[in-house]
């Protein structure tokens, strides 16, 4: 993939990258694709430069050894301040997510003072990904955006999708049974999780260069649904 820039129609030449290396994207293929190419492709890049930190920002830049212009835009898509650490501010964004710094990020773009916020509607960007490749493949497809996501009880990060479409993202095997006849009760699969952490595999961070997987072979659920099912309410976070 070349270097995304605004403007630029992430599900065409995802495509035609798919093709040129011979591995083109056929019917129920899932295409996992990282926020950061999201969000450039939709403009939502940010020079901190040009951001008027508020008093908030800066009282909070105080206590995490932060730039006040970034805790700013971290401010920006923040629902509610989860936690306040040493160098970490855990926040529930706008569109749900329970993240560190809102998810907003400074790898993989240009410029020390750019940095990289979510896509506004993750579901909405995974729905016109989606609709584009499909028009030009002539078949069903599933696509994830993901991001690097840290875990309050175990080191080093994991991919999780942020945003779905064409997908149900969480099998239900409630009602099943196992090997030995016992009846599963809370048996519940994040499989739209466990796709953007295998995705990641092949993705790497640094300089690997490379912004989208495809996933072939799974079996998955279609489900047309944009609701947020992946997100568990708050009156069950036992952590809140």
């Amino acid at each position: 993939m070349p270097l995304i820039n605004a403007g630029d129609n992430l599900g065409k030449m995802i495509t035609e990258a798919a093709k040129k290396q011979g591995s083109p994207i056929q019917p129920h293929d899932v295409i996992v694709v990282t926020h950061v190419v999201v969000s450039k492709s939709e403009g939502n890049v940010i020079n901190l430069d040009e951001v008027n930190p508020s008093k908030q920002a800066s009282e909070i830049a105080k206590h995490t050894n932060k730039d006040p212009a970034l805790v700013e835009i971290i401010l920006q898509d923040t629902k509610e301040i989860v936690r306040i650490g040493q160098n970490s501010i855990i926040t529930e964004t706008k569109s749900g997510v329970i993240c560190a710094n809102s998810g907003v990020d400074r790898s993989n773009v240009a410029g020390d003072r750019n940095v990289v916020p979510l896509p506004r509607d993750p579901n909405m960007s995974a729905a016109m990904i989606r609709d584009e490749i499909m028009n030009l493949v002539g078949g069903e497809v599933a696509v994830i955006v993901s991001d690097t996501h840290g875990r309050p009880f175990r080191n080093g990060e994991i991919n999780i999708a942020i945003g779905y479409s064409g997908l149900k993202p969480i099998r239900d095997r409630r009602g099943e049974k196992d090997l030995f006849g016992y009846l599963l009760r809370i048996k519940q699969t994040a499989v739209a999780d466990e796709l953007a952490s295998a995705a990641e595999l092949v993705m790497g961070q640094a300089d690997e260069g490379i912004p989208v997987a495809i996933v072939k072979g799974y079996n998955y659920t279609i489900d047309e649904s944009t609701t947020t099912q992946l997100i568990r309410a708050k009156e069950k976070d036992l952590f809140r």
